[in-house]
């Protein structure tokens, strides 16, 4: 399929800039796939009575961290360092990437409690192997380039990491929220299940944004079963599709987690006949990256590439709870695969009428 199939356009008033004043108080179109009717329009708070007893509702725990440092160079020159992803490079290899630089001196000692991440750089068109990029006192060094603007970033120790993080990360926000970072993000681009243990995303399953406290302990009272799961979500959610054909498209690989206890739950309401809704595509990914054993899912742990398109056939999710995404990305061809691309646009053209607001802050369907 052409990728300009997946195309709309959308007024940049409609792009919400900042989330709704009480989480609950967003809007959420249904579209039943089966129905020929028009979609519905309510308020999020509402999705409550479409979720029966017996159903699972199924969340995405992880957490968003202030991924985005601002630091600077030797000669004055602002950097930006975005994390991605811990990564795991032997120390041998290391030490020769940093013995390969003439200018810096690393001692080797300090190696074996120095932790590595993915970062992408900006600019990262001058910078060098080996060159240290400053945040007061603090630093961190310049392993190797990957490509692009990708290199392996070097901490000096987990404590430093953290304290660097606390204390210059910004919150990660999308690029089309045109403003700077503030306080209250640091709250509200998170769901209020995110979980403290489970923190790598450095971008947030938005879907999730909706739920309050009140609305899970609602459905868990009517016997919804609420399962957690975990994705870290990378910034290749934000990566369009450029090629002509969707087909010639890849997703990013991301760290996905489907424990034994939540697939036995996920089986049991499967086997007892119960529907399964899925908050956000991260958490459609997990599910139906996992593996169906004699009928049953299958728990895993490990980084998964699903990329879910047209004519895929879903084993687990019956039903998603989305955000409104992007023309022409990955995650709008997602939904349209589940719902069909054709009703999916229709849906998007009626909420751009109704005045919705789309993205990572806007409503939900």
């Amino acid at each position: 399929m052409k990728t300009s199939l997946f195309d709309y356009k959308l007024p940049k008033e409609l792009i919400a800039q900042f989330p709704a004043r009480k989480r609950d108080q967003s809007r959420l179109l249904v579209l039943d796939r089966t129905d020929t009717g028009k979609p519905v329009f309510l308020p999020f708070k509402n999705v409550t009575d479409y979720i029966q007893p017996g159903d699972a509702l199924v969340v995405n725990t992880t957490k968003v961290f202030k991924a985005r440092l601002i630091g600077h160079r030797a000669t004055g020159g602002e950097i930006e360092i975005f994390l991605v992803r811990q990564a795991q490079v032997p120390l041998k290899q290391r030490r020769a990437a940093i013995k390969s630089s003439e200018k810096t001196q690393f001692p080797a000692r300090t190696l074996k409690d120095a932790c590595v991440w993915v970062g992408l750089l900006r600019p990262a068109r001058r910078v060098k192997e080996g060159e240290r990029i400053l945040f007061g006192d603090d630093s961190v060094l310049l392993v190797k380039r990957l490509g692009g603007a990708a290199w392996l970033v070097e901490f000096s120790s987990k404590t430093v990491e953290k304290r660097l993080v606390a204390k210059y990360g910004h919150v990660p926000l999308p690029h089309y929220l045109r403003r700077d970072d503030q306080p209250s993000d640091i709250r509200r681009y998170q769901t209020v299940y995110a979980d403290p243990n489970k923190i790598g995303a450095v971008a947030a399953p938005t879907a999730g944004f909706h739920f309050t406290q009140p609305i899970l302990s609602q459905l868990k009272a009517r016997g919804v079963k609420v399962i957690e799961t975990c994705l870290h979500v990378g910034p290749g959610t934000f990566k369009p599709v450029t090629a002509d054909s969707i087909a010639d498209h890849t997703v990013d690989p991301e760290f996905a987690e489907l424990t034994p206890d939540a697939a036995s739950m996920l089986n049991q309401v499967r086997d007892n006949g119960g529907k399964v809704f899925a908050v956000g595509t991260t958490t459609v990914r997990t599910l139906e990256s996992a593996k169906i054993t004699d009928g049953k899912v299958v728990p895993f742990s490990g980084e998964v590439d699903l990329y879910i398109r047209p004519g895929f056939e879903f084993r687990v999710v019956d039903h998603l709870i989305t955000n409104f995404h992007l023309p022409k990305s990955s995650l709008l061809i997602l939904v349209s695969a589940f719902a069909g691309r054709e009703r999916i646009l229709d849906a998007y053209r009626a909420a751009i009428e109704e005045r919705f607001r789309f993205y990572s802050y806007g409503d939900a369907m």
